[in-house]
């Protein structure tokens, strides 16, 4: 008979991608995991069967978190250029801004590198392209090519604000979208 779990794999998932994000997707051992989660390294070794496939079992919850959270941005907020821009400040929490533009470019390497997390990332693009175009356009065509311009410069001017901290997270990126949304005539 099967043992019950005492700890679902979604809450080992939650607390480990704090660790990673600490220590790298590389610098992850059952040791450390068990240390974090409180299981024994032979009952992750049972769940995940070695190393890689946990560290693609965590970041593969993360997407279906940012999935979650752009699906309820998606579905709160105006259907405006205005709204676009709050969805993006939504899916950029402003007490953890500096931790996603540094040790949240370990996870977008393993994700790059891992074709599954890769596929997660493409799709995940594809729907906030999309939350974001029909919110600039009523033209489907003009409404994708302002979407993906908008992701790119939201995460440009994320990396770029982690260099200069000048004015807080939140103030920095919102100044650049909406002065992005007035060059393009879109506001």
């Amino acid at each position: 008979m099967a043992r019950r779990k005492t700890i679902s794999d979604e809450q080992i998932h939650d607390i480990l991608l704090d660790t990673i994000l600490e220590t790298g997707p590389a610098g992850l051992t059952f040791a450390r995991a068990a240390a974090d989660c409180g299981l024994a390294p032979a009952t992750l070794v049972q769940r995940y069967g070695d190393r890689e496939a946990m560290v693609q079992a965590i970041l593969l919850r993360a997407w279906d978190v940012l999935d979650a959270e752009t699906e309820a941005a998606d579905a709160e907020e105006e259907s405006s250029p205005q709204g676009a821009i709050e969805v993006l400040i939504r899916l950029m929490p402003t007490d953890v801004a500096e931790r996603n533009a540094t040790d949240g470019l370990l996870l977008l390497r393993e994700d790059i590198r891992n074709p599954a997390l890769r596929a997660r990332g493409a799709a995940w693009g594809r729907a906030l392209v999309k939350a974001l175009g029909r919110r600039l356009s009523n033209d489907p065509e003009r409404g994708e090519r302002l979407g993906w311009q908008m992701a790119s410069l939201w995460q440009g001017a994320h990396t770029w604000w982690a260099f200069t901290q000048d004015e807080p997270a939140e103030r920095a990126i919102r100044r650049v979208l909406e002065q992005w949304l007035r060059d393009m005539k879109v506001a």
